[in-house]
């Protein structure tokens, strides 16, 4: 299955482990993504770690044991914006990742021991939502600093941390998110390093696979439209640019994309 395939399929349908293993195939041509399914094999929990569990706390308590001290994942503290932190592959390579890949791994040792386990769009901080069968309340795992419980004061502090020290609004609906969802913010930290980097071409890719992802992503369309121009795709540019403009008639800006058309429309073509 490729990217486009995978994006088309009813999010239900969609893999958290086969979405990120796309991704990491677009900066690793020809990875062997059976091969890299198979290494979540040697991850898996061993059943007699899990017996004593009876609830998410306990669970977060061994996972984290698991995760953390025997297998040695942790987060890439030292390089964050390490492109090689969003790849999967490069994670299980590396045991190093940002919170959300970290997320990934976690999930999917998690939803292999038998437990629900969801990603959380917290802001500036993805987290893992763990959820047993027993009526409790969720349990928030930080997957980026050891697998750690958030409850009370140090959900409250992370939040005054991601919200500059003074937040304006109470927590965020802590929600599981979407597997389309994890994905796109998977993507969006891929765009941030491709643009600070100038590397259009990945940045390019990038705004693509969001578009595939979510077809009405106005800004995404608006900004591939803009990088087609710098890659001298007039055409392409001309398409998202009016595409963007469809969908956003009332956006504030309207006549500078209309400009930027009327220039691209008078080029003229190469001889």
């Amino acid at each position: 299955m490729d990217f486009e395939a995978f994006a088309r399929l009813p999010d239900a349908e969609q893999d958290l482990v086969e979405g990120g293993l796309l991704l990491a195939s677009d900066a690793y041509p020809g990875l062997d993504l059976d091969q890299q399914r198979r290494r979540f094999d040697e991850l898996e929990l061993p059943r007699r770690l899990g017996r004593a569990a009876t609830g998410c706390l306990e669970w977060a308590e061994v996972l984290g044991e698991h995760v953390y001290g025997r297998l040695g994942f942790r987060g890439n503290e030292a390089d964050y914006y390490d492109v090689k932190n969003s790849y999967l592959n490069d994670v299980l390579d590396r045991r190093l990742g940002i919170p959300i890949t970290l997320a990934v791994v976690y999930i999917e040792i998690a939803r292999r021991a038998g437990l629900r386990a969801d990603g959380v769009n917290f802001p500036g901080h993805f987290l893992v939502r763990l959820v047993d069968d027993s009526g409790n309340e969720p349990v928030l795992v930080d997957p980026f600093h050891g697998g750690g419980t958030l409850h009370g004061e140090r959900l409250e502090e992370l939040w005054t941390k991601v919200a500059g020290g003074r937040p304006s609004q109470s927590l965020p609906a802590l929600e599981p998110a979407s597997v389309r969802q994890v994905m796109t913010r998977m993507l969006m930290n891929l765009r941030a390093i491709h643009a600070s980097r100038g590397d259009y071409r990945a940045l390019y890719l990038v705004l693509d696979r969001i578009v595939a992802l979510v077809p009405d992503a106005a800004r995404e369309i608006r900004d591939r439209g803009m990088l087609s121009i710098k890659l001298g795709a007039p055409q392409a540019a001309r398409s998202d640019l009016n595409r963007y403009l469809r969908l956003s008639p009332n956006a504030g800006d309207v006549a500078e994309v209309r400009r930027v058309l009327d220039s691209v429309a008078t080029e003229q073509p190469p001889n």
